[in-house]
């Protein structure tokens, strides 16, 4: 990928350093008409660089708590400006994936998906047109990321946004306005949906989804601008926003999206707790250098990964509230952080009451949930399991879920 990442850390570095998912008939053999050949399943979208599949394979149905059942532990693996680049992480962390039972939220950089003789073809909210703090991609880099986004959605991933430019500090995201975000959002959009148009790849197979339909939430650059986004996003009809700093507590709707935001977790060695972000980690240990001492590469990257597994372990053991994880393919400090994350999900992910799940399937269970149980939980403290257990604690019969909702008994016919 010829687009170089920049990474802020924003008003984060701040906040850290502060402190699951037929048909009969009646006609006799003897009357019984040919079957006719199948209809072809995909149905181009504009320029054919998206199209409708049908529905997301791998997608469990979510199904509600029964009275007195503990809530399964959902962790959420997730990737912002996700890409195919040199490095091939897009494609290693994928059958990472496959191979621990696990599904993940790629969110996608609009402007990878375009190229740099087409950058002018993007003008971002206060900036003048073609301009990028992450560059723009090649046509080898857009085909590869291309394949990766085909294979990650067969295989039930989400394809979120991390929108376009990732512009941060003065001047960035966090000064847009609602206008502003949901310009920037339509033209991730439109970036995904003419891919072809733009590299000239018209002949390449399409991605297997209507990104009007997949695009249900995101993470803002830097977690800046969140407030603004937000209420687009509402107006938008996305489902949820990541974008935000949270402790290990059951999530809430805020205005109608749910708050997947990522949380804090011990961080060892230190006495203040850590962002469940890979760069977090990094900037409080090498500072801005992304490749600081390698004699403590290893150290760091234990740091990560010990601190995320402390993490999981008080909510597994706790009050199961889901882990929300941040990560970007990069070889910051060696890879040390990517090798930290894969050792989580080889160790967590295979656990029988373990669901390792995107943002989509972690909120259409969200949905399915008695809006009372859900209340309950948020009772519940970081680390704080139920003092009686809980078939007590969740004891009550939770009402049934409303005729169409995500959990509901099915039709009978």
């Amino acid at each position: 990928m010829a687009a170089t990442r920049k990474i802020a850390a924003g008003t984060v570095m701040a906040a850290v350093g502060a402190a699951s998912l037929a048909g009969c008939g009646t006609d006799s053999p003897s009357k019984a008409k040919p079957a006719p050949a199948p209809k072809n399943v995909v149905r181009l979208i504009g320029d054919g660089s998206t199209a409708y599949t049908g529905a997301q394979p791998h997608l469990p149905r979510p199904e509600r708590l029964k009275p007195g059942e503990k809530p399964p532990q959902f962790v959420v693996f997730s990737w912002d400006g996700a890409g195919e680049d040199s490095q091939k992480l897009f494609s290693h962390f994928r059958k990472v994936a496959r191979e621990n039972n696990a599904t993940m939220t790629y969110f996608l950089s609009g402007v990878y998906m375009l190229p740099e003789d087409k950058r002018d073809l993007y003008r971002p909210p206060q900036h003048s047109p073609g301009r990028s703090d992450i560059g723009f991609n090649d046509p080898q880099g857009i085909a590869d990321t291309v394949k990766q986004l085909r294979l990650a959605w067969l295989e039930g991933n989400e394809i979120g946004t991390h929108f376009n430019g990732h512009f941060c500090g003065k001047g960035g995201v966090g000064e847009w306005s609602v206008a502003e975000w949901k310009d920037e959002i339509a033209q991730a959009k439109r970036f995904v949906k003419t891919w072809k148009t733009n590299t000239g790849m018209t002949n390449a197979s399409p991605l297997p989804f209507d990104y009007d339909k997949e695009l249900i939430g995101a993470r803002t650059p830097c977690l800046e601008g969140r407030e603004n986004f937000m209420k687009a996003a509402r107006d938008l009809g996305l489902r949820y926003d990541t974008s935000g700093v949270n402790n290990q507590v059951w999530p809430k709707k805020e205005d109608g999206l749910w708050d997947l935001s990522m949380q804090l977790v011990p961080f060892p060695g230190h006495s203040f707790e850590q962002l469940t972000m890979d760069y977090n980690f990094m900037v409080n240990q090498s500072g801005t250098a992304t490749q600081g001492d390698p004699a403590k590469h290893r150290l760091w990257g234990d740091q990560m990964r010990d601190g995320l597994l402390q993490g999981f372990e008080r909510a597994y053991n706790g009050n199961r509230a889901p882990l929300i994880i941040g990560n970007h393919f990069e070889s910051w400090n060696g890879g040390t952080y990517m090798r930290a994350v894969e050792e989580v999900i080889e160790t967590v992910c295979n656990k029988s009451d373990v669901r390792c799940v995107s943002f989509r399937q972690l909120a259409d269970w969200l949905d399915a949930q008695d809006p009372k149980v859900l209340q309950k939980l948020r009772t519940l403290g970081v680390g704080e399991a139920p003092e009686k257990g809980w078939k007590s604690f969740l004891q009550a019969h939770p009402a049934p879920a409303p005729k169409g909702v995500p959990g509901a008994p099915a039709a009978k016919g």
